[in-house]
């Protein structure tokens, strides 16, 4: 769906009229701009994070002087992680070769949404373990004056202007459509059980019909293309407070920071981007031929085939928080993507245990005969130890140097008297009878007897027979 371009652009002649028009002055000729120096410039950051749900990242994103794109793969066990970065891929290549102000700005930005949508097909001609997978898309090609916006799924484009905040994309969810004819609220949408529902994604396979349309652009307009594990947990005002502060960059870590303390499940991906003239961008040379970025699975993915034993399916998890299992209503559209109808998590079912491999019972008894090996090192490694401990104690009335330890076991004695003396307990002074009956620890058998003498000594001294 292409949608009108913003006021601004010229309107039909004139109808005559019974006497001629006076003469109308001609504006003064501007100086051509250059496709890679226009009237205004793009200073961006990009950012994107696995999260702290997820086990892998399937969010790409790309930053560059043309382009803005947020892919948000969907396809769990059918990797939308491929999806997404195939996307990004293909849409990348409209930065290579920038729109001239005033050029066909969304026939390209349809383009390539086309060739984003033929690519992933050929993926999963080419290997129908990934059937299933697709991706949203939130694109921003830039001309110099204006942002072409392309649109499909439920990742989002906002512009701050000015202190205010504007969704500038709609979301292509089930939720949506019931926000639309006023039954049900925005906090409401964020829990409801269906949620997690796309109606449009680019897979391949279905005409995606994306939303189409101009923005003009001005001065210090601040654009935001985020996936739905920002813009699914931060409402509008929470938004608007982060991207008022500091540079992209920091709005951009901000942003991220913020869905994840928010208590976001999913991958989180912002890319922040300012408007700035020609004359702010000289005056900087930081600013000066930024490096494109390119950011999350688009960045990280190394292609593999996927191992699970899986085929695909569709997945559709939109995921700022968990879905709630419930029977579809009727009024659900055909179309839909659907989550997976296990209570599992679409992104666990990826890494789902396989099939009980053959001798596990072999593999068991193992593990036992490690477990006993290791209990029976430690038992004997303690029973050496304690056979090199000694104590003084009291057996049968006598002072007696045991070996081992003074404690025991239930049944088990960790001791054994090794000396026996003629020192009887009775014959000591109070203080020493306590020490010899709570055990006095010894070094060596050696030390136990210095012990003992002195035991005797102190008898003799206190004129004891």
């Amino acid at each position: 769906m292409t949608g009108p371009e913003t006021p601004g652009t010229p309107g039909p002649a004139d109808a005559p009229g019974d006497a001629p028009a006076e003469p109308v002055a001609e504006p003064p000729t501007e100086p051509m701009q250059t496709v890679g120096r226009p009237g205004l410039r793009l200073h961006f950051a990009a950012i994107s994070d696995v999260g702290r749900v997820r086990k892998d990242n399937q969010d790409s994103g790309y930053a560059g002087p043309h382009l803005l794109a947020v892919c948000d793969g969907v396809g769990g066990a059918a990797r939308g992680d491929i999806a997404s970065s195939t996307a990004v891929s293909a849409l990348r290549t409209l930065d290579d070769d920038p729109v001239t102000p005033d050029g066909p700005l969304l026939d390209r930005l349809a383009d390539g949404l086309v060739s984003a949508h033929t690519e992933i097909g050929r993926l999963v001609d080419e290997d129908p373990a990934i059937n299933g997978t697709s991706t949203t898309a939130t694109v921003a090609l830039f001309d110099g004056r204006r942002a072409g916006i392309g649109h499909v799924g439920d990742s989002r484009a906002y512009l701050f202007r000015d202190g205010e905040l504007s969704q500038l994309t709609t979301d292509h969810t089930f939720v949506q459509t019931l926000i639309d004819e006023g039954r049900i609220t925005e906090a409401e949408a964020r829990v409801h059980p269906h949620r997690n529902l796309i109606l449009k994604a680019l897979d391949g396979v279905h005409e995606s019909d994306p939303d189409l349309f101009v923005l003009e652009l001005t001065e210090r307009d601040r654009l935001l293309l985020c996936s739905d594990g920002a813009c699914g947990v931060l409402d509008d005002g929470r938004l608007a407070d982060i991207l008022s502060m500091g540079t992209p960059d920091f709005a951009a870590v901000e942003l991220v920071r913020a869905s994840l303390e928010a208590g976001s499940s999913d991958n989180v991906t912002c890319i922040v981007a300012d408007v700035l003239t020609e004359e702010a961008v000289a005056a900087d040379l930081a600013l000066a031929d930024p490096e494109p970025l390119l950011v999350g699975a688009a960045a990280e993915l190394k292609r593999r085939l996927p191992r699970a034993l899986f085929r695909g399916h569709r997945s559709g998890d939109t995921g700022e928080l968990e879905p709630i299992d419930a029977d579809l209503p009727d009024e659900v559209p055909a179309n839909a993507i659907p989550s997976d109808p296990l209570p599992l998590d679409p992104e666990a079912a990826r890494y789902a245990p396989r099939a009980p491999q053959r001798f596990v019972w072999l593999r068991r008894l193992l593990v036992l005969v490690v477990v006993a090996g290791l209990i029976w090192i430690a038992a004997a490694s303690a029973c050496s130890w304690s056979q090199r401990q000694y104590y003084v104690g009291e057996q049968d009335g006598q002072v007696v140097i045991f070996r081992g330890v003074d404690a025991s076991l239930p049944g088990i004695s960790l001791s054994e008297a090794v000396v026996v003396t003629d020192l009887a307990i009775d014959d000591l002074a109070q203080f020493d009878v306590d020490e010899v009956l709570g055990g006095i620890p010894a070094d060596d058998l050696d030390a136990a007897r210095e012990t003992v003498e002195k035991l005797a000594a102190e008898r003799q001294a206190s004129g004891g027979s």
